[in-house]
């Protein structure tokens, strides 16, 4: 699988009918081979949201395009993407209080037909992904009634319920304790050691991003400011001027990747 991005701009419209804003994003470019583990970072506002809502063809570009396989996701249904791109988002809030188990076969419905009912085979898969990030135990439990991180991981198991080829992750560990950080960081390390699952996630947690992808894209402005390998762009200096702090970056052996700590304010 490769997702191409070219020359994407992208402006929020205040209503349907006026023209777009301030663009959000500025003629950025990437491409995703299978198996990436890219990681978007930037300051508020800077446009990692909706980079992912374009990768993943929920919202449409201003001008530039994005293709799977050198198709345009415009020319491909949404069905189909989601059957290839699964989006977790950062928070998850039901219309209504599904269990566990229900919302984890929700993953299952891009496989469906019309007024088709979930088969034997689809509920192994919905099981099978509870188990994958340790949440079958919560099966049968409210998601309502789950700690954050539970329901993160919850989340993560409806979405390998897709059998989907690339995770795009929109803040995973969010509002999350260390502990929980830690163990959603383990879980997406294990997910592509073990299914070669890519994973594309936009953070504000420098730490996760060093311990979890092997390239780094960082946006400013909307617009890409450095983009390569982690240990290449996860620098001193690209961290003052993409956050505006001192920060001391060096590989941690116990940690086993760039372990990122902000000193102070720069000023």
């Amino acid at each position: 699988m490769l997702i191409s991005a070219r020359n994407l701009w992208f402006a929020y419209a205040p209503r349907a009918w006026s023209p777009p804003g301030r663009p959000v994003l500025r003629d950025v470019s990437l491409d995703l081979a299978s198996g990436a583990r890219l990681g978007i970072l930037g300051p508020n506002g800077s446009g990692k949201t909706t980079l992912l809502k374009l990768l993943a063809g929920v919202l449409a570009p201003t001008s530039g395009s994005v293709a799977l396989d050198g198709i345009a996701l415009s020319q491909i249904s949404r069905r189909t993407v989601a059957r290839r791109i699964a989006m977790v988002p950062q928070n998850t809030h039901p219309a209504f209080d599904y269990t566990v188990f229900e919302l984890a076969l929700m993953g299952r419905y891009p496989h469906l037909g019309a007024f088709e009912v979930e088969s034997h085979a689809d509920l192994a898969i919905a099981h099978e992904a509870l188990a994958a990030t340790g949440t079958q135990e919560f099966a049968a439990r409210l998601f309502s009634t789950l700690s954050g991180g539970e329901q993160q991981r919850v989340v993560i198991a409806s979405a390998l319920a897709q059998q989907a080829e690339l995770l795009l992750l929109d803040e995973p560990t969010a509002s999350l304790d260390p502990g929980y950080q830690l163990e959603i960081a383990e879980l997406l390390r294990a997910l592509h050691r073990q299914r070669g699952i890519g994973l594309v996630l936009s953070t504000h947690d420098l730490n996760m991003a060093a311990s979890v992808c092997d390239t780094l894209v960082l946006l400013h402005h909307g617009e890409v400011v450095a983009a390569g390998a982690t240990a290449d762009v996860l620098t001193p200096d690209r961290i003052a001027s993409l956050y505006g702090i001192h920060a001391d970056v060096r590989f941690h052996d116990a940690a086993g990747h760039l372990v990122v700590v902000p000193v102070r304010r720069a000023p």
